[in-house]
C-alpha cells in the first residue's frame, strides 16, 4: 500500500524566524523607514550599525542612548566587512542597486526597501505580544492589504496570548530540569501538547508560580493535564470575545435559588448548533435565537453562529478539573434568567442528546418547575463526515453505524465490540488519545488496512481531513497536526468516495494526498 503526498503550492516564501542575536546588522539610510527598520533588528537583539549623513528624530534619540551606532556619512564599500545581514533604505535607487550586488558578491543578506528583486527577503507586517510574534506576508504582492491583514488576526487572538507562552515556556523548562532524560522527549511533548490544546489560553495566562508547580507535580506523577485543578480567583471574568467567562466556579447550582419576580415564569428552549455552519442550523434553532432574551452558550459553540446572535451570550468555559463547576454555573444563570420571566435559549453543539448532556439539562430544569422545549441539531458524528465526503453508510459497503465517545465520565476508554466489515464505527472526542484509541481498535480485529480519517471542525470554513489507515494515521496526525475539535470515522466507508473530484471538493489543499491509496 503507499502513501501519496501533497504537492507544492509554490510561488511562496520560505517562512522562518531568523535568529540574529549578537549578529551585526548594516543599516544603509537615516529616514522613517530606516528606523523602522532598526527596531526590527533591535527587537530580535542584533548590533545595530547606521551609516547616513542624517538621522531622523528617532535615530538620533537610539544613537545618543547607545541603542546603535552612528557613522555620520555616507556608505563606502568597508563598511560590509564583518556584517551579518545589510538593509538599504535610502531613495537613489542606483546606489542601492550597487550594494545590493556588493553583498550579494561577499554572500551577504540583503534587502533594499521597495526594490524587491534585490532582495533576498522581505520585512512582513507583524504583531507581537511577549514571545508571541505573528508575521503576514502578501510576498511583495500587496503590503497595504497585509498591515490590514495582520490586525484582524491580533484582534481574534484571545486575550493573554503572550502570557500564556510566557507560562508554558517557564513550565516546559522546569519538566525539561525535572525530567532530563532525551528519551522522555516525546513523553515531555505529549503530556505540554494536551495541556496547550485543553486548557483555555486566558487560563494559561493567569498560572502563577503555585500553579505551575502544581502542574509540575501532575506531570512528575504522570497525571492527565485534563484532570490536574488550580487554584484560582473565583471570579468571572471576560474572555477575548467580550463574554463572561467564569473561572473555577465552586458554587452548587441548587444554593440560594432565586424566586419569580411577580410571579411569571420565563422559558427554556434547549437549541442544536449544529455542526458549525449558521447555514446549517434548523429553521426552528434560528427562530429561536432571533427570539431570545439570553442565550447560554456552550464553549465550542462556533463564532459564525454566535455572530447571528442579537441578545446578551453567556458562556461558560469548561476548565480542566472543572467541568462539573461550569454546568452549575450555566444551571445558576438560567435559573436567574427564568426567574425574571425571560426567554433563555440553553445553546449546545451539535445535537444536544448525542453527548451533549441534553437529558441531564431537562431533568435539572423539570426538577426546578421548567420543562425545555427542544430543537435538535445536525450531529457531527453522522453530518461531520458527510460534509467531508464520507458517508457512513454505503450499499453493500456499511449498513450499520456505531458512534461512541473517546472521552467518557471517569476518562475510560470507549467498549468497542469486535470488528464487524460492514459497520462504520465513529469516535468522538478521541482525537487527543489517537494512538491509544488505534491500539484498543487492534486488539478488537480491526485490520491494519483498515480505512480511517480525522474529521476536524466539520462545517466550519477551515474544516479538515486528514486520511489513512488503521496503522498509518498515527504517523500522519502526529506529522501534520490537529485542529481541535475533531473525530475518528474507522470503516470501509470512508473511502468510498474518494476519487479525485471528492478530494479537491472536500478536502483542505493542505492535506490533499495525506491520505493512503491501493
Amino acid at each position: 500500500m503507499a502513501e501519496s503526498f501533497r504537492d507544492p503550492q509554490r510561488g511562496g516564501s520560505l517562512i522562518v524566524a531568523w535568529q540574529i542575536k549578537g549578529k551585526t546588522v548594516l543599516i544603509v539610510g537615516g529616514g522613517a523607514v530606516a528606523a523602522s527598520r532598526v527596531f526590527n533588528a533591535l527587537d530580535a537583539d542584533a548590533h545595530v550599525t547606521v551609516v547616513a549623513p542624517e538621522l531622523c528624530a528617532e535615530l538620533q534619540y537610539r544613537s545618543s542612548s547607545a541603542q546603535i551606532v552612528w557613522k555620520d556619512r555616507k556608505f563606502v564599500d568597508t563598511d560590509l566587512e564583518q556584517v551579518d545581514m545589510v538593509l538599504t533604505a535610502i531613495n537613489d535607487v542606483q546606489e542601492s542597486r550597487r550594494i545590493a550586488g556588493l553583498c550579494k558578491q561577499q554572500r551577504i543578506p540583503v534587502n533594499a526597501a521597495d526594490i524587491n528583486d534585490l532582495c533576498n527577503f522581505w520585512f512582513m507586517s507583524t504583531h507581537r505580544d511577549h514571545s508571541v510574534q505573528v508575521a503576514v506576508s502578501t510576498n511583495s504582492k500587496a503590503p497595504r492589504l497585509a498591515n490590514r491583514i495582520r490586525r484582524q488576526i491580533a484582534s481574534a487572538l484571545p486575550r493573554g496570548t503572550g502570557l500564556a507562552v510566557e507560562q508554558i515556556g517557564r513550565l516546559r523548562k522546569r519538566i525539561r530540569e525535572a525530567d532530563p532524560k532525551p528519551e522522555n522527549s516525546k513523553r515531555r511533548m505529549t503530556w505540554l501538547t494536551q495541556l496547550c490544546d485543553y486548557w483555555p489560553i486566558e487560563q494559561l495566562a493567569k498560572l502563577d508560580a503555585d500553579n505551575i508547580d502544581t502542574l509540575l507535580d501532575a506531570y512528575v506523577q504522570n497525571h492527565d493535564p485534563q484532570s490536574v485543578k488550580i487554584a484560582q480567583e473565583s471570579t468571572t471574568s471576560l474572555s477575548s470575545s467580550g463574554m463572561p467567562s467564569p473561572v473555577m466556579q465552586t458554587r452548587a447550582a441548587d444554593a440560594h435559588l432565586p424566586e419569580p419576580v411577580d410571579g411569571k415564569k420565563g422559558s427554556l428552549v434547549l437549541v442544536g448548533a449544529g455542526v458549525g455552519d449558521p447555514e446549517l442550523l434548523t429553521v426552528r434553532a434560528y427562530k429561536e435565537l432571533k427570539q431570545a432574551d439570553i442565550v447560554l452558550a456552550d464553549k465550542l459553540i462556533p463564532e459564525p453562529v454566535l455572530d447571528i446572535i442579537d441578545c446578551e451570550i453567556y458562556t461558560a468555559r469548561k476548565f480542566p478539573g472543572a467541568a462539573s463547576e461550569a454546568q452549575d454555573d450555566l444551571y445558576r444563570r438560567g435559573l436567574e434568567e427564568l426567574a425574571k420571566g425571560r426567554r433563555v435559549v440553553r445553546l449546545k453543539q451539535g445535537d444536544p442528546f448525542v453527548y451533549g448532556r441534553g437529558g441531564e439539562e431537562i431533568l435539572f430544569f423539570r426538577k426546578h418547575g421548567y420543562e425545555p422545549d427542544v430543537v435538535p441539531g445536525l450531529t457531527s458524528a453522522i453530518n461531520g463526515p458527510g460534509l467531508c465526503g464520507i458517508p457512513v453508510t454505503h450499499r453493500g459497503v456499511a449498513d450499520q453505524v456505531l458512534v461512541l465517545s473517546g472521552a467518557n465520565r471517569n476518562g475510560d476508554l470507549p467498549m468497542v465490540p469486535p470488528f464487524m466489515a460492514t459497520r462504520t464505527l465513529v469516535i468522538l472526542m478521541a482525537v487527543k488519545r489517537l494512538e491509544r484509541i488505534m491500539e484498543l481498535l487492534r486488539q478488537q480485529g480491526f485490520p491494519a488496512d483498515l480505512p480511517v480519517a480525522i474529521v476536524e471542525r466539520a462545517g466550519c470554513a477551515d474544516q479538515r481531513t486528514v486520511r489513512g489507515t488503521l496503522s498509518t494515521i498515527g504517523g500522519i496526525v502526529e506529522r501534520v497536526g490537529h485542529n481541535a475539535p475533531g473525530l475518528i470515522v474507522a470503516g470501509h466507508a470512508v473511502n468510498i468516495l474518494s476519487d479525485a473530484a471528492i478530494q479537491d471538493r472536500y478536502l483542505d489543499p493542505s492535506t490533499l494526498g495525506l491520505h493512503s491509496t491501493e
